[in-house]
């Protein structure tokens, strides 16, 4: 029976899966290091060491991970020294690698995050944030002075990146209104020795705007060019700029998105091989790889990995270490010979242990919507080595965060964990999804609630008159922004889903405004439009002044201390759904936050859903 099939990804299995992130590279080219997630154990610095072995490099005790904005940027290597952020203080840090206890360099208060070390190995640039006010600060890697300002004044910093002769700095910023991906720019300074501290000495904006979205800037090995990402043309496109004359041009002209969505510190998608560019490019949500030389552009797609979630190329530019997946393999951390192309697995996930036949692999699917234009997605068919496949099957229509965000054809465990058990998967990147270019992602701008609502039924609809999936039995399921649209739907189009789950959803749009972080305070101004003017749109929009349309069962699930979408959220729509006495179920998660990281809370996670829709879905 379909949705019963006994599958090899258990929710023990997800509850203790590694998390794999930022691989880096010191400066001498010789050590690699890696963030390691252990469930709630917390993550640690984890370094490639000889023999194919590998040693954690920071405390078990201190849990390394930045949390300005979403976080990101948690850690860098320079000259045998790591150095981090801790989750508990959120300080950096200075650990040598030849051993011995971190010690703090910054002082105890605000967060921090991108530490980036000058060339001379004297300085450390990072960005700072403290009572929502953020700065780009510098610090001496000793730790033996109070840090300075090197810029204030703007909203957002992110991605700061020194020259090679330590007289330069390039870094990205904006300010609300605008989400990075909006509207950002590159700022280039001249930096100057200070009294004590080195200080921005001029500076200007070399590329972005208020309408242009730019990312990672980054300068070439003999400091004569700045590159960044632009989406500029329409799509996230290489540009170079000759640093002497303030000339830029595009340097690629590739048919996918170099770019990404900068939801975090620390994000990178390009480096330096030599004379040529390494980059990553996304096309309909596979990743590959394109490398720019003075003579053309070449892209090399890696055998079983569709998704590359970070890069790193060693100092020489001989090899590029990345995070990456396929639809069928779980996450590894793998160095990539650039000029071969051979690659060496460093660290496996435990996701390895299923067997690759057991699983399902995406496919890339688009269909006309509502009003008759394009929409995209992925579509993971049922699969086991044991099952056959009979017939259409049910739906879980999996809605992504954000909503400003893309499924990648990368290993997605929620996506095997109901494909093994007998369920279809939809994937939608509904209008207002990066990854297709900019005029897709500003589709969903004042229509946040309509596009991503309609896509997902639309895209549903369609593997239905295909055959693949049974139109009695869909259930639409997502978090966060995709928590928001499983609301909405059930408000809009309530009957058409046989089921819901929802993961710490937005119910009120009023008061997100107020309850949010700092990072997504303005975000709405775009998705819906500025109070007080769109005041009526706020109230279509929330779910929760429409609650009495629901009719269909709903599973939510909440973490008592999430700051990006607070409990209240949750409490509000479940309060209304208990005094009409529609069908639901309400979990809440002591100490968890936006995302369940607790090994029990997780397996707790994926036992309850699997129980509701049994109940709901194939037996009701």
């Amino acid at each position: 029976m379909y949705g019963r099939w006994s599958s090899p990804v258990t929710a023990k299995m997800l509850a203790g899966a590694l998390r794999l992130g930022e691989p880096c590279w010191d400066s001498d080219g010789r050590t690699l290091a890696w963030l390691e997630g252990r469930s709630d154990r917390g993550v640690v610095v984890v370094q490639d060491a000889a023999g194919g072995a590998t040693r954690d490099l920071t405390p078990g005790d201190m849990s390394v991970r930045a949390q300005v904005g979403y976080g990101g940027g948690d850690f860098t290597l320079h000259d045998g020294v790591c150095y981090f952020v801790a989750q508990a203080d959120q300080r950096i840090y200075r650990q040598e690698l030849a051993g011995g206890r971190p010690r703090p360099i910054t002082p105890a208060f605000g967060a921090c995050a991108s530490p980036t070390v000058s060339p001379d190995g004297r300085w450390l640039v990072y960005v700072s944030s403290y009572e929502d006010i953020d700065t780009l600060a510098v610090v001496d890697t000793a730790g033996e002075r109070w840090p300075a300002k090197l810029a204030e004044g703007r909203d957002f910093y992110m991605q700061p990146a020194w020259d090679p002769s330590g007289k330069r700095l390039a870094w990205v910023e904006w300010s609300h209104p605008n989400m990075p991906w909006d509207g950002a720019e590159v700022q280039l300074a001249e930096i100057a020795a200070g009294e004590a501290m080195p200080v921005v000495a001029s500076s200007r904006i070399v590329g972005g705007g208020n309408d242009e979205a730019v990312f990672q800037p980054a300068f070439s090995p003999d400091g004569l060019s700045l590159y960044f990402v632009s989406d500029r043309t329409g799509m996230g496109q290489l540009y170079r700029l000759e640093v002497a004359t303030g000339t830029s041009e595009q340097v690629t002209h590739a048919e996918g998105d170099i770019g990404t969505p900068a939801w975090n510190q620390g994000m990178r998608r390009f480096g330096f091989a030599g004379e040529s560019v390494v980059a990553v490019e996304g096309v309909r949500g596979f990743d590959r790889l394109r490398t720019i030389t003075g003579t053309g552009e070449t892209t090399r797609t890696l055998e079983s990995y569709a998704a590359i979630g970070a890069m790193s190329v060693a100092p020489d530019g001989s090899r590029a270490a990345i995070v990456a997946s396929g639809g069928a393999q779980p996450p590894r951390v793998v160095v990539v010979d650039l000029d071969s192309g051979r690659t060496r697995v460093c660290r496996r996930s435990d996701g390895e242990l299923v067997p690759v036949g057991a699983l399902s692999r995406p496919e890339p699917v688009s269909w006309a919507s509502f009003d008759g234009e394009e929409a995209h997605g992925l579509f993971y068919p049922p699969a086991s080595d044991r099952f056959e496949a009979k017939g259409p099957a049910p739906l879980v229509v999996l809605v992504h965060g954000g909503p400003t965000s893309q499924v990648k054809a990368g290993w997605d465990a929620q996506a095997q964990f109901f494909a093994t058990r007998g369920y279809g998967v939809l994937f939608p990147n509904h209008r207002g999804s990066t990854g297709y270019g900019r005029e897709y992602m500003l589709k969903l701008r004042k229509s946040w609630g309509i596009y991503d609502v309609q896509d997902s039924k639309a895209g549903a609809e369609q593997l239905v008159r295909e055959g693949r999936a049974d139109g009695s039995r869909i259930i639409i399921m997502g978090g966060s922004a995709g928590g928001y649209t499983v609301l909405q739907s059930l408000c809009d189009v309530p009957g058409f889903y046989k089921a819901a789950v929802c993961m710490y959803g937005i119910s009120n749009q009023f008061t997100l405004l107020i309850d949010t972080h700092k990072f997504e305070i303005r975000y709405s101004d775009s998705l819906l439009g500025p109070l007080p003017e769109a005041a009526a749109v706020y109230r279509e929009r929330s779910p929760i002044f429409h609650a009495e349309r629901i009719v269909d069962p709903v599973a939510i699930f909440q973490g008592t201390i999430d700051r990006v979408v607070p409990r209240e959220q949750s409490d509000q729509i479940v309060a209304s759904l208990r005094a009409r006495g529609v069908t639901h179920e309400y979990h809440l998660y002591e100490g968890e936050g936006h995302g369940f990281r607790k090994s029990e809370t997780i397996e707790q996670f994926w036992g309850s859903v699997e129980a509701f829709l049994t109940q709901h879905v194939l037996f009701a």
